[in-house]
């Protein structure tokens, strides 16, 4: 059975094409492997690959993982991934999130206010959008178990050596965005930081065989 190719937004699309996996260094590439090898495995057999990106308050660099992972499976017609994310606490997605994902051709509307707001996030026009929100990474909103936890942050890694349900934990840390909050490189910061996951996550998804 022939699978219709996910039309992802052209703006997205001609970020992608920028994309060089050759600037990920043969170190980081070794980081990434474990992550090649869980999809790889799931989708040689066939099964749903669940992905739960973690870090410490759910604000920052999950989010960006979680959405970026979740359209390199798209751009690269891997089927039956389900990327969700959450943190060892729950806080608020950082508003500069939405906003770097925005400039970066998503479409983003925020369907409930308050202290933790949601938002739909929309990547290509069919496409369920992704529900952005601040959640702990065992909050009923992700899967109890047959999920890979990826640890997005040293500070979640080190903080929970346990992460109940979990087939697989994999350590992949980012460089947090959020020390350039309120300086005049913020945007710049953001934007490099979502960028490098994007690169990232898109050379794990290139990797798989189906």
């Amino acid at each position: 059975m022939t699978t219709t190719k996910t039309i992802i937004f052209s703006e997205i699309e001609k970020l992608i094409s920028t994309f060089n996996f050759n600037n990920i260094s043969a170190e980081r590439k070794e980081t990434l492997q474990p992550l090649v090898d869980y999809i790889q495995s799931k989708t040689t057999n066939q099964q749903e690959i669940r992905l739960n990106l973690i870090c410490t308050h759910n604000s920052r660099r999950s989010h960006l993982s979680q959405i970026w992972a979740q359209t390199a499976a798209a751009h690269y017609n891997i089927n039956n991934v389900f990327c969700y994310s959450g943190g060892t606490e729950a806080t608020a997605m950082f508003p500069m999130v939405a906003k770097t994902l925005e400039n970066q051709g998503f479409k983003i509307k925020k369907i409930a206010e308050g202290n933790n707001p949601i938002y739909s996030i929309k990547y290509a026009e069919n496409e369920h959008p992704i529900i952005g929100f601040s959640k702990s990474y065992d909050d009923d909103f992700n899967p109890e178990n047959q999920f890979a936890a990826i640890m997005t942050c040293s500070q979640a890694d080190g903080g929970c050596p346990f992460i109940a349900g979990a087939e697989k934990r994999i350590p992949i840390t980012f460089e947090d965005p959020k020390a350039f909050d309120n300086t005049p490189q913020q945007a710049e910061k953001y934007e490099e930081r979502s960028l490098q996951i994007a690169t990232e996550m898109f050379y794990v998804f290139s990797l798989i065989k189906q």
